[in-house]
């Protein structure tokens, strides 16, 4: 019912940034809260941040530490993540969900729809 496109991974130096995108089908894109998690293989999947479905409230995970920034378009059906001062530690393949709650949590199973992902790397 949603399709999810992640866009904008790359290679990066660390101390670099990097914005991911994350374009979404369906007329409905707006009810939909929205979520960002990564994963290194062998790893579980980790919590990076949601925005509610007007984009008014925002949660970010505590490693994060303001580098990361959240933010929605949904005159254009489009989820993005900025990230600012990367680290080597934030390599990983990058997702983007969206749970038909207005407003996801921490917890993967809270999201109903899953994009393919993106790759980041950062290089030290």
């Amino acid at each position: 019912q949603v399709q999810l496109v992640e866009s904008g991974g790359g290679l990066v130096q660390a101390g670099g940034s990097l914005r991911l995108s994350c374009a979404a089908s369906g007329r409905t894109f707006s009810s939909y809260g929205l979520g960002w998690f990564r994963q290194v293989p062998g790893k579980e999947r980790e919590f990076v941040g949601s925005i509610s479905t007007s984009g008014g409230s925002v949660r970010y995970a505590d490693f994060v530490k303001r580098r990361f920034t959240i933010s929605r378009d949904n005159a254009k059906n489009t989820v993005y993540l900025q990230m600012n001062s990367l680290k080597p530690e934030d390599t990983a393949v990058y997702y983007c969900a969206a749970t038909r709650r207005s407003f996801g949590i921490s917890y993967q199973g809270d999201y109903d729809y899953w994009g393919q992902g993106t790759q980041v790397t950062v290089s030290s």
